[in-house]
């Protein structure tokens, strides 16, 4: 097949010449060349790709059409060769590779995701997600992560786990530090938020739809393993993990103690939200300012779930057990109802 400056050569003699092998002469091709790409300008199909040709697998295209659609494109040309070759494909294994490309490039085509900008409105949504933290003391923490969409605004905070009470202590700090609650709150299909799908729709954990109430939030999750639907808060949870859990890329040092975690959350906070943002071109703090009057008003108190998990303590023994341990509480508790939960700041 020739390249396309030798078309416009073979073209140009002819033009010069008038004549099928005197440029054919001049172009050093066949004048049986010549006319075939003389005619393919005058019906204008002129191009510089190869014709088709009939292949021995042409037949065989629908089967292996019908595996990459059953296999979502995951199907591998080396079994789809072996499968042909049981089926009386006797073509070579370069062949079947070359149409499992094509065909998988169609699908990948035909059921690709296609992104529409999303033109968030300020007070109604906020995502969060979760990265895993440093090591403090031999006990692994977790950062809690939360985007609030139209202003870029981001909190970070270190939590010592992912049950209810933490992620429930978690967001109501973070409404407090926002300000208020916003209309919607996006996350991922944990435990603590959906219990199971029925039918492919999302059964929610009582304890959330009770969060929720308490707040004036709805609560929704994205499709099972789909990060791409929350990504602003999966960029936070990898900023995040980056500028605060130590590696050999940020040369930290490790943390003595779970509130210098804390400070370090904190910190990063302030630096990443008085930075101009590259989208819109402005300081998610500033921004934050102008979301505020669009956000609901919190309840005085948070959620009693957010103060942990509930504990009877004995009326003659003021103890109470937590996570396979003893801990003394004040005796004018005894037989009372309590809130147990790790949280705070401090060595200990």
């Amino acid at each position: 097949m020739k390249s396309a400056e030798e078309i416009m050569e073979i073209l140009e003699a002819f033009d010069l010449t008038g004549s099928y092998r005197d440029a054919g002469e001049l172009a050093g091709v066949s004048h049986h060349t010549v006319a075939r790409y003389v005619a393919a300008r005058d019906a204008g199909r002129l191009t510089d790709k190869p014709a088709a040709r009939p292949q021995l697998i042409d037949e065989f295209l629908p089967k292996v059409e019908e595996w990459v659609e059953k296999s979502r494109g995951k199907v591998r040309a080396d079994v789809a060769h072996e499968k042909l070759l049981a089926a009386g494909f006797t073509g070579s294994e370069r062949t079947t590779r070359r149409a499992v490309a094509a065909v998988k490039k169609a699908y990948r085509l035909g059921h690709t995701r296609v992104h529409r900008p999303w033109i968030t409105e300020p007070g109604l949504w906020l995502q969060y997600d979760f990265g895993d933290g440093p090591v403090i003391d031999g006990a692994k923490t977790v950062l809690f992560c939360a985007w609030l969409a139209w202003s870029r605004f981001r909190v970070v905070l270190a939590i010592r786990d992912r049950t209810a009470p933490s992620v429930f202590a978690a967001l109501d700090q973070v409404f407090r530090r926002l300000g208020g609650a916003p209309t919607y709150v996006l996350t991922d299909n944990e435990k603590t938020v959906t219990v199971e799908h029925v039918a492919g729709m999302a059964v929610r954990n009582p304890q959330m739809v009770a969060f929720a109430r308490h707040y004036g939030v709805t609560v929704l999750t994205c499709e099972p393993v789909d990060p791409a639907s929350k990504g602003g808060t999966e960029n936070t949870v990898k900023l995040a993990k980056a500028d605060l859990v130590p590696k050999d890329t940020n040369l930290l040092p490790g943390y003595g103690s779970f509130a210098e975690l804390e400070a370090a959350c904190a910190a990063f906070g302030e630096q990443v939200n008085a930075r101009v943002h590259r989208v819109t071109r402005r300081a998610p703090a500033e921004m934050l300012a102008e979301e505020q009057a669009r956000l609901h008003a919190l309840p005085q108190a948070p959620h009693t779930i957010a103060f942990g998990t509930t504990r009877q303590i004995p009326v003659n023994t003021p103890m109470v057990s937590f996570e396979s341990g003893q801990y003394s509480v004040p005796h004018h508790l005894l037989g009372e109802t309590v809130w147990v939960r790790t949280h705070g700041t401090g060595a200990d």
